[in-house]
């Protein structure tokens, strides 16, 4: 059997340690930007993983995230920024990481062998039917990472895996199985490099693409954010102002009168009598801002007709 493609020597790897840190640079840059550029030939099973990703939270069900070593820490960067950029709720989800958050600091590497483990954890995180686990594993072999896809799957869940080999137990244990071909690594094997870069490109775009679909983008602004400090706050009201087109004054009565929901002050700083009314909006248009902005200037329209 031959080896991986993850393993395999790069083509400018002999006499890398011998080269000028400049040249040497310039190899690791150019093998990130062939790692970047595999995930383009994946964007057909990254549409169908948004889809189904986006369809589970909109039900009700909930997103996890299971990997080992270098991929636990891409899926990990994944998952915990949904909630502050797109406003999805914290419990909804899941990231399962072996050996656990708390083992983070010394990263032993024993732990992604644990299949025992994996099922463990995904029983304790009730993953079942109607929700999404994601696997992540740069070789598509990581035990740890194979066995949670497989106990997530018997247990009903949607299966998404991401892996940097074809053919491996991962992508075959899989629903939807998202291949990143990324070159061989200029140090063989040192998976956090171009296969993680991938693997953290892949994941970004299929949440974005999950949140879209959600409803939580418009025009390229994360409309469904948690302003919970200064500086996300003050994207809010730049936001509000330029959805609304009103000015950053305007805006920051509009996101206090709506209690911080950034869809609700779009609407009130675009003319709903109050967050009450806004709220009526979004929930017609099923959270979506676009349609519920329609809406209020259809109102607005017609009451301008009947007042003349």
């Amino acid at each position: 059997m031959g080896l991986a493609g993850t393993e395999k020597t790069h083509v400018s790897a002999t006499g890398f340690d011998l080269r000028p840190p400049y040249e040497a640079l310039d190899i690791l840059v150019t093998a990130q930007m062939s790692a970047a550029w595999s995930v383009r030939a994946a964007l057909r099973d990254i549409t169908r993983a948004s889809e189904a990703t986006a369809d589970a939270i909109a039900a009700g069900g909930n997103l996890a995230y299971a990997a080992a070593g270098s991929s636990a820490l891409m899926a990990m960067a994944d998952g915990l920024e949904l909630p502050g950029t797109y406003g999805i709720p914290r419990e909804r989800i899941k990231i399962l990481i072996a050996g656990g958050f708390e083992g983070l600091p010394e990263f032993a590497g024993g732990t992604e062998d644990d299949e025992a483990l994996a099922t463990r954890e995904v029983g304790d995180a009730s993953i079942e039917t109607g929700d999404v686990l994601i696997a992540v594993s740069a070789s598509g072999t990581t035990p740890y990472a194979v066995a949670a896809a497989t106990a997530a799957k018997a247990r009903g869940a949607t299966v998404i895996g991401i892996a940097n080999n074809a053919g491996t137990a991962l992508l075959e244990v899989a629903d939807i199985a998202i291949c990143l071909q990324t070159p061989p690594e200029v140090v063989a094997g040192s998976t956090r490099m171009g296969a993680g870069t991938a693997q953290k490109i892949a994941l970004n775009m299929l949440s974005t693409m999950m949140a879209t679909r959600l409803g939580h983008v418009h025009d390229g602004y994360m409309v469904n954010l948690v302003a919970d400090n200064l500086k996300l706050k003050q994207r809010a009201q730049r936001i509000i102002a330029a959805v609304a087109e009103v000015d950053e004054d305007e805006a920051s009565s509009a996101l206090e009168r709506a209690r911080g929901s950034v869809k609700a002050a779009i609407l009130i700083a675009a003319g709903a009598e109050g967050p009450d009314v806004a709220n009526i909006l979004l929930e017609r248009a099923h959270g979506r801002l676009r349609p519920a902005l329609s809406m209020l200037r259809t109102s607005a329209n017609a009451a301008q007709r009947n007042a003349s």
